[in-house]
């Protein structure tokens, strides 16, 4: 997954996530379990507790379709083959662009607000009233890595949680994932 030249104060803070994250490992493989928090204006199910509320940035993995531009060109008509259509040279290159832009690729990035819960993980986008349910039921994989966290589901398409959060936020989900 591709990245960006990361600043000194996100190496810091990145490097501190994974002391995070292993100082929660240890702490759940020795008996330990999540603590609850206080989470205000967020939509809970009866019996749903809030086990961490945090910032990170989010994506989405999917492709979309292909929106080709109108066919252009002209009819030419030549001695030998007689009238025929001559597509436009740049009509090509232009499709290409958007057969390229429609490959599944990680969409919509965006700031969001993540609480994870025992129930799944509750997302809202920096710029949406909405909260989108990610539950932990209908979870099939979770791979954490340096770019971030990708949580793939059976319904929908994969999400990806990147910052210095992340490296936490997978310690707990898989902790939720085998316990729940």
């Amino acid at each position: 997954m591709w990245r960006r030249q990361q600043t000194q104060d996100e190496e810091i803070a990145y490097a501190e996530g994974v002391h995070a994250a292993s100082a929660l490992a240890v702490h759940l493989h020795n008996g330990g379990q999540l603590v609850p928090v206080e989470a205000a204006d967020v939509p809970l199910a009866e019996g749903e507790v809030v086990l961490a509320d945090l910032w990170a940035s989010a994506a989405r993995f999917y492709g979309t379709d292909v929106e080709s531009p109108r066919s252009s060109g002209y009819y030419e008509s030549h001695p030998t083959f007689g009238r025929q259509w001559v597509p436009n040279p740049h009509e090509t290159r232009r499709r290409r662009e958007a057969e390229a832009a429609a490959e599944p690729q990680w969409r919509d990035h965006t700031p969001a607000r993540v609480v994870l819960t025992s129930t799944g993980v509750r997302l809202r986008p920096a710029s949406s009233p909405t909260w989108m349910p990610f539950d932990h039921c209908l979870l099939t994989a979770v791979t954490a890595d340096p770019g971030g966290l990708v949580l793939s589901y059976s319904v929908c398409a994969p999400l990806l949680v990147a910052g210095p959060a992340a490296p936490w936020l997978a310690v707990a989900v898989e902790h939720l994932r085998r316990t729940g």
